[in-house]
Parts: structure tokens; C-alpha cells; sequence
């Protein structure tokens, strides 16, 4: 039988994102904002929560289309607090909103929303191989740096532990346990580890 993550043992659907999505990388800009809001609205909730509603999500916010998002106005917003299909928090649903406006600023600033994401590593991402649950972190120094940077370009919903989870999520960080059948194998988890401190060591510490 495949050993996984622990936390892919709990329901098929579970399962299912980790062994198709979680921790691989992602650079398509929809798929990047449709996890930005996702993670924001699982703030104090269980991803479980948020993944059986991720249809729904898609359905209610425009299939993710950032520009389309943009543009909801208060009374969409009033229909989103209608709909229990989704986590009808005002706070979270007007995040969305806002942080839409802000990832058209950043496309129109750095070509793509991929770009300024993937510059925090260097383009190539931090491979981790955890051996325990206690080995993987809730966030990291990376993760204190994009949820304040975040945070200067207006996004909210972003603090460091809700990064580092959408670091994971979109494989800028691989977390998968070296047991798991996901995992990198350790050869490229070392050779992207010299990469990426090559990288850093190139920039000399600057972030995009």
C-alpha cells in the first residue's frame, strides 16, 4: 500500500488533492488565485471544509477569474452572505474581492502574479522531505516575508501561517513526507536545495 501525508488519510477527497495537486507547482494565475481565496476562507476552519465547498466556491466567484472578481460590487456581496454553499463570513468574501484587485496589481507590475510569487525562490521550489508531522513547520522566515509584503500591496487574509499553507498548496514548498509516494526523490531535493541557496546567495538577499 502508498505511504502519504498523514493529513491525506482522513476522506477520499482528501486524498485525492494530495496525490493530484498538493505540493506540486503551480503557474497558472487562475489556479494561483483560486488557492489565495481558498486559503483565506479556511482561516479557522478545516481544509476538509473548504474542499468539499470548492465547487461551489468556483460557481460563486466567477471560476476564480481575478478581473471578474474585481468588479463584484455590494450586491453580489449580499448574495454571497446568502449562500451556504460557501463560508459566509463578510470579512472573508470582501477579502476575496479586495485581494483580486490587488493580484491585477501585481500582474500589471511584474508581468504575472507567477513571476512575482516564484522570485521569492528563485524559480525553483524549497523541497523539504520532512521525516515527521513535527518536522513541518507553520510558517517559516519565507513565509514572514511574502505575508508582509502581502500585506504593503493590500491583500489581507495573508498572515504568515495562511502563506506558508498556499506556499504548500502551490508547490513553492514541498512538504510531502520523504515516506510518502509523492515525495521527491532525495537527489533533486538536494540538487534544488544548492540551487535555490545559489540563487539566494545571487540576489544577495533581495526579494521582488
Amino acid at each position: 500500500m502508498r505511504q502519504v501525508c498523514w493529513w491525506a488519510l482522513g476522506d477520499a477527497l482528501s486524498r485525492r488533492y494530495h496525490d493530484e495537486e498538493w505540493g506540486r507547482p503551480v503557474h497558472d494565475e487562475r489556479t494561483l488565485f483560486e488557492m489565495l481565496c481558498l486559503e483565506g476562507a479556511q482561516a479557522g476552519l478545516s481544509w476538509q471544509t473548504i474542499l468539499r465547498k470548492r465547487d461551489h466556491y468556483r460557481r460563486a466567484f466567477a471560476n476564480f477569474d481575478a478581473r471578474r472578481v474585481a468588479r463584484f460590487d455590494a450586491r453580489r456581496i449580499a448574495a454571497l452572505l446568502r449562500d451556504a454553499g460557501i463560508v459566509r463570513n463578510r470579512l472573508k468574501i470582501e477579502s476575496a474581492i479586495g485581494n483580486a484587485r490587488a493580484f491585477l496589481a501585481v500582474q500589471a507590475e511584474f508581468g504575472s502574479f507567477d513571476r512575482y510569487l516564484w522570485g521569492f525562490v528563485g524559480g525553483r521550489p524549497l523541497l523539504n522531505l520532512p521525516a515527521r508531522r513535527t518536522d513541518v513547520p507553520a510558517r517559516t522566515e519565507l513565509s514572514d516575508r511574502l505575508s508582509r509584503d502581502l500585506k504593503r500591496r493590500g491583500f489581507r487574509f495573508v498572515g504568515s501561517t495562511i502563506v506558508y499553507a498556499y506556499l504548500q498548496a502551490v508547490g513553492v514548498v514541498n512538504d510531502h513526507w520523504r515516506q510518502c509516494f509523492r515525495a521527491p526523490r532525495r537527489r533533486a531535493a538536494r540538487a534544488a536545495a544548492r540551487s535555490a541557496s545559489g540563487n539566494a546567495a545571487a540576489r544577495s538577499g533581495r526579494t521582488p
